[in-house]
């Protein structure tokens, strides 16, 4: 979740820590383990925060280090971790270390300079490696004041450090460590395919960076320093990459990555009610170590990237999801939210996110989901799905008590609005999509066979819209069903396996279930229906 957009304790418009160390009881009743902050740090905000300026300090608009520690130690005392956002591909160009490297541009008398990556000849046409080919149209900018280009994947305004330079990474690991001595529990890494930089990339063998080489300093330097803390990574790579980043059978760089294909998949699977897309991803991941996890994800502050699958499969989804062009962004995704993509039909939103929580894996959840906000299709961008939280009806959806002019962003108007989406309305609905997501949480807390489970998808005949699949742990099993169709099916799955004679448990409405004769179990699905049942030897205490 994002400071800034949370809540607001002081009422300026702005979220702040105090904010959020307010509203931390309700985190805890949601029943999350970790809470992942975007940046904090101070910044010019031309990238949402991501343009930072002092790895060490925290923006005056959203607190102090004293408010920071007092929520760190908040979270801890209710049982959940906290983890932030390292962005060290790259800093704001108001960085002082950017703006000392730009004083003179002889390394031997600029001690900065070769923080960043220089180069003196025209680099050409690079508009085929930015980041965001709406907003450049090359990686390197001319520094009018040295007459030398700077390398920068993302924005202009962010120019990429040179992470092959050891007093670099002996600033990164000391920021690093100072945020782990503060109470921190590891750190989301930002923009991980990044960090390689290759002689023919930057014009010069001076700047060349193995990103592994440097990910392995890194995690050696984490666990020196705290043996408990993990690195989340943002690797939007191939799965043999992917595996290379995991650190292979040593597992020494990252403990865990966002599964981006598997996400892309389902989203395919969705637009064609057709499971077998998602199951092609699933069946794609390669082994990881015991010690390293997925993530999964079905939205994130970011635009819903569909880079992976092909041109025809992007159409697909862009005309199931986001058919107009306001709601796609970057030629390569769409800057929507899950429920207005789904028509507003809670039984798909809800069917989306138990699928989610039914695969194996960790599941990631951006703030808002879990009551169900929509998108500002007229915000710029990814901002689109960076609205305040919707905790009231109420004035600004309870985010502030400043005047809608004031706020760092207004609040998604129309249909998905705070007047009918929002916290209160749902805290204690039963049937509302923050219940059913509290719900999905406690079934995932209790079961770890869908954590660390061997996975089976199930042969069935109820066609390509089902998908049946199990997870398999010591002698227990968790059994998922869901119907990616929006007519009624009825599915018989086997139930025979390493568990003999199960006693068959309904996870969602706590029935006992009876198995057929010859080992099969039947299931009735409603359009879009879902099915949770754990088995487990007879006798065995169950719970849930």
């Amino acid at each position: 979740m994002d400071v800034e957009t949370f809540y607001d304790a002081n009422g300026d418009g702005v979220g702040d820590i105090q904010g959020l160390a307010r509203r931390i009881d309700y985190l805890a009743d949601l029943g999350i383990t970790c809470l992942w902050l975007m940046p904090f740090y101070p910044s010019p905000d031309r990238d949402d925060g991501y343009d930072v300026m002092d790895y060490y300090g925290v923006d005056e608009r959203l607190g102090n280090h004293g408010q920071f520690v007092e929520l760190v130690r908040l979270a801890h005392d209710r049982g959940i971790k906290v983890i932030a956002d390292l962005v060290i591909n790259h800093t704001s160009d108001q960085h002082p270390w950017f703006k000392a490297s730009r004083k003179e541009k002889d390394p031997e008398k600029n001690y900065y300079r070769d923080f960043y990556v220089w180069r003196s000849d025209d680099p050409g046409d690079t508009s085929d490696q930015v980041v965001f080919p709406d907003e450049e149209d090359s990686i390197w900018e001319l520094d009018e004041r040295t007459g030398e280009y700077y390398l920068h994947h993302f924005y202009k305004h962010q120019p990429d450090l040179n992470l092959d330079h050891p007093a670099v990474v002996d600033e990164i690991m000391r920021t690093v460590g100072f945020w782990l001595q503060l109470g921190l529990d590891g750190f989301r890494v930002d923009g991980v395919p990044f960090f390689e930089q290759s002689a023919e990339a930057t014009g010069s063998p001076e700047y060349v960076v193995d990103p592994h080489r440097f990910m392995k300093q890194l995690r050696d330097f984490l666990s020196r320093r705290n043996g408990s803390a993990m690195m989340l990574g943002e690797v939007n790579l191939s799965r043999e990459e992917q595996l290379r980043f995991f650190g292979g059978d040593a597992a020494d760089e990252m403990h865990m990555q966002f599964d981006f294909i598997t996400m892309q998949r389902t989203y395919l699977a969705l637009a064609r009610q057709d499971a077998r897309p998602l199951v092609e991803a699933l069946h794609g991941r390669p082994p990881i170590h015991r010690t390293c996890q997925w993530a999964t994800f079905l939205r994130n502050h970011d635009e819903l990237t569909l880079d992976k699958l092909t041109e025809e499969e992007r159409q697909e989804v862009f005309a199931a999801f986001g058919p107009e062009e306001r709601m796609q962004v970057y030629d390569r995704g769409l800057k929507r939210r899950l429920p207005p993509m789904m028509g507003g039909d809670p039984r798909r939103v809800r069917m989306a996110y138990s699928l989610m929580f039914s695969l194996p894996g960790s599941p990631s959840l951006y703030f808002g989901e879990e009551i169900g906000m929509g998108e500002d299709l007229e915000a710029e961008g990814r901002m689109a799905v960076r609205s305040p939280m919707q905790w009231s009806p109420g004035k600004n959806g309870g985010f502030s008590t400043a005047r809608p002019s004031r706020l760092v962003q207004r609040v998604v108007p129309g249909p998905y609005g705070p007047e009918h989406v929002n916290v209160l309305t749902q805290q204690h609905d039963p049937d509302s999509l923050l219940s059913w997501i509290r719900g999905l949480i406690d079934i995932r807390k209790a079961c770890p066979e869908v954590g660390w489970g061997e996975l089976t998808v199930l042969e069935h005949d109820a066609g390509p819209q089902v998908l049946a699949h199990r997870l398999d742990i010591d002698a227990s099993a968790v059994l998922a069903v869901h119907n990616l169709g929006a007519e009624p099916v009825t599915v018989e799955v086997d139930v025979d396996g390493p568990i003999a004679d199960p006693h068959l448990t309904d996870l969602l409405s706590h029935e006992t279930l009876e198995v057929e004769q010859g080992g099969t179990l039947t299931v009735q699905l409603d359009g879009y229906g879902v099915r949770w049942v754990r088995l487990r030897p007879q006798g065995q205490l169950s719970i849930p």
